[in-house]
């Protein structure tokens, strides 16, 4: 390759690489897949497994918060929150409700099957 060809694709791979590290304002920089994990260990908990959530269902609702700081990530998760509890019918409400209270984070994202993720 020539040395004007390596510059332009250099240059390409620079120019691609901030368009993905840079969101647009008001969109969600957060996937479901970063939702999903973070609140994988909070299922036997929320399917009515105990009093108490565990300690790593706990640390992943510490990641959920810290992962959405913006109210488009917010909004973004609690599609996600909802569309997970959607595939998982058994969910108690009132453990989902409470989770946030029992591992003591104000998330600001409501987790239940019937949230309106638009408020």
């Amino acid at each position: 390759m020539k040395k004007g060809g390596a510059v332009i694709s250099m240059l390409v791979v620079v120019f691609a690489m901030v368009q993905l590290l840079v969101a647009k304002p008001g969109e969600a920089a957060i996937t479901c897949g970063q939702v999903d994990s973070s609140l994988a260990s909070c299922i036997p908990y929320l399917m009515g497994g105990g009093n108490n959530p565990a300690a790593a269902c706990c640390d992943g609702l510490k990641n959920l918060k810290a992962i959405t700081p913006t109210t488009a990530d917010r909004r973004a998760a609690c599609d996600c929150v909802k569309a997970a509890a959607a595939r998982y019918p058994n969910i108690k409400e009132d453990a989902a409700s409470s989770l946030p209270t029992k591992c003591g984070v104000q998330i600001g994202i409501p987790i239940s099957k019937t949230t309106n993720c638009a408020k």
